[in-house]
C-alpha cells in the first residue's frame, strides 16, 4: 500500500468530486512529469464504486498504471487491449482506444471516462471524441503534464490551451499543481541546464504550417555548423565528465535517424531506438541501459512519454522543436527523483533559449475569467501566435 503525498490526495479528491457531481462538465487534472500520476488514477479508481473505464496511449504506460492499481489491493480490474493480449472488461478497466472502438457496445455502461496523456485527444474528431459522444450523460476527466495542443491555421500556428479549444471536449481545470512547487519540497530531481549552441537558428526556415522547422534549411545548417562532430564530441565528454563522476544514463533525443545511427556507431556502449525498433528489441535495450549495461542510447520521435527510469540524469537535445510539449517531456525524462541526483540537461538547438527552464513554467488563470493559460517568468505561451 502507498501513502499519497498531499497533492495527489488533493488531486484524487477533486477528480472523485467531479465524477460525482452531475453539475460539472468534463475536467483536467494537471500533474507535471514525475508527480506520480499512476497513483493518483489508482486511488481514484478505487474511491469510485461505479463502472469505470481508464484509456491509456501505449502498452507501457497501461501496464504500468495497471501494476499500481492491483498494488492497492483492488483485483476488480482489468486490461482490455490487444497490444496486451487481454480484452477482459471489470468494473475498472484499462483500454487502449483503438481496441475499445472495435467493440463499442460492449462499453455503453460506462459513463465515468479518465483519459491519461489527454493532450493527445483531438477535439475535431477521431477515436475519443466518438467515443465520448456515443452515449449520452458520460463524464471525462484528463490527466496530463502538458494540458496544450499545437493549431495552426493561415494566420500562424498557436499552443490553444485545452480548455480554450473550439470544439471543446475538456471546459474546467478541476486540479493543478506547479512544477517549482513539487521542485521545492523535494519531489522533482534538480536539473541543471548547459546551452552549447553554436547553431544560427535564424537561418532555419520554419516547414510549410509554421508549426516546426523546414528539413532542408535545418540539415543546411547542421553541416555549416559542424553539428555531427559538436554532437559527438558533446557525447564523449558526458561519458567521461571532469567532474561530478560517472552520469547514469545518457538519452540523445535527435530529430533524424542518421544522427542517431551516427552516434550509435561512433560512440561505444551505445544502442539506437527509433519507431521502428520492434517492441521486444526496444524493452531489451531499455532494461539493458537501465542496468548499466549500455550507456548511451540515442533516440529518434520515441521515449518522451511512458519511459519511467528515475536514475537517469543526463539529456541531450539533438534537436531543434517549437513544441512547448515536445520540449517538456524531453526535458521530464530527467526530473524524476532519485537518492543525490542532479539531473542534466544539455541543448545543443537553441531549445532553452526559447522556453527555458521547465521550473519556470506556470499554470495560470486570471481572477474570475477561465482564460486558462501557460506562462513562462510573465511570458505568456499558451493562445498566442508565434
Amino acid at each position: 500500500m502507498y501513502k499519497l503525498r498531499k497533492y495527489q490526495e488533493d488531486a484524487s479528491r477533486a477528480a472523485v468530486e467531479a465524477f460525482k457531481d452531475k453539475r460539472r462538465k468534463n475536467g483536467l487534472l494537471i500533474l507535471p512529469t514525475g508527480a506520480g500520476k499512476s497513483l493518483v488514477i489508482a486511488d481514484i479508481a478505487s474511491k469510485l464504486d461505479g463502472p469505470l473505464l481508464v484509456f491509456q496511449p501505449s502498452k507501457e504506460i497501461l501496464e504500468q498504471n495497471f501494476a499500481k492499481l492491483q498494488s492497492y489491493g483492488i483485483w476488480d480490474c482489468s486490461l482490455y487491449s490487444a497490444s496486451v493480449g487481454s480484452k477482459d472488461i471489470n468494473r475498472i478497466t484499462f483500454a487502449t482506444i483503438g481496441s475499445v472502438m472495435n467493440h463499442m457496445d460492449d462499453f455503453k455502461h460506462f459513463k465515468n471516462i479518465m483519459v491519461d496523456e489527454c493532450h493527445f485527444v483531438n477535439s475535431k474528431g477521431g477515436m475519443y471524441e466518438e467515443f465520448i459522444h456515443a452515449e449520452p450523460n458520460r463524464k471525462v476527466i484528463g490527466l496530463t503534464a502538458t494540458p496544450y495542443r499545437l493549431c495552426s491555421n493561415s494566420w500562424g500556428s498557436m499552443l490553444k490551451f485545452l480548455t480554450r479549444t473550439r470544439p471543446r471536449i475538456f471546459t474546467d481545470v478541476i486540479y493543478y499543481c506547479q512544477i517549482h512547487e513539487l521542485l521545492a519540497q523535494g519531489f522533482l530531481a534538480e536539473l541543471n541546464y548547459y546551452d552549447i549552441t553554436n547553431m544560427d537558428m535564424t537561418r532555419v526556415m520554419s516547414n510549410s504550417t509554421g508549426a516546426d522547422y523546414d528539413d532542408k534549411s535545418l540539415l543546411q545548417e547542421y553541416e555549416r555548423s559542424n553539428f555531427y562532430e559538436n554532437l559527438l564530441s558533446t557525447i564523449e565528454r558526458l561519458r567521461n565528465p571532469k567532474r561530478g563522476g560517472k552520469r547514469k544514463g545518457i538519452l540523445v533525443f535527435t530529430r533524424y535517424t542518421k544522427e542517431a545511427q551516427m552516434v550509435c556507431d561512433s560512440i561505444p556502449n551505445c544502442a539506437i531506438v527509433t519507431g521502428e525498433t520492434p517492441k521486444r528489441e526496444r524493452e531489451n535495450l531499455l532494461n539493458r541501459f537501465k542496468a548499466g549495461e549500455i550507456e548511451v542510447i540515442a533516440n529518434v520521435g520515441v521515449l518522451t512519454t511512458g519511459f519511467d527510469y528515475p536514475e537517469l540524469d543526463t539529456i541531450v537535445l539533438a534537436r531543434p522543436t517549437k513544441s512547448l510539449a515536445l520540449y517538456y517531456q524531453m526535458v521530464g525524462r530527467a526530473i524524476r527523483p532519485s537518492k543525490d541526483k542532479i539531473g542534466w540537461v544539455v541543448d545543443m538547438c537553441g531549445n532553452y533559449s526559447r522556453f527555458g527552464s521547465v521550473a519556470d513554467l506556470r499554470i495560470e488563470c486570471p481572477v474570475n475569467s477561465t482564460k486558462w493559460m501557460v506562462t513562462s517568468k510573465g511570458r505568456q505561451l499558451t493562445n498566442v501566435f508565434f
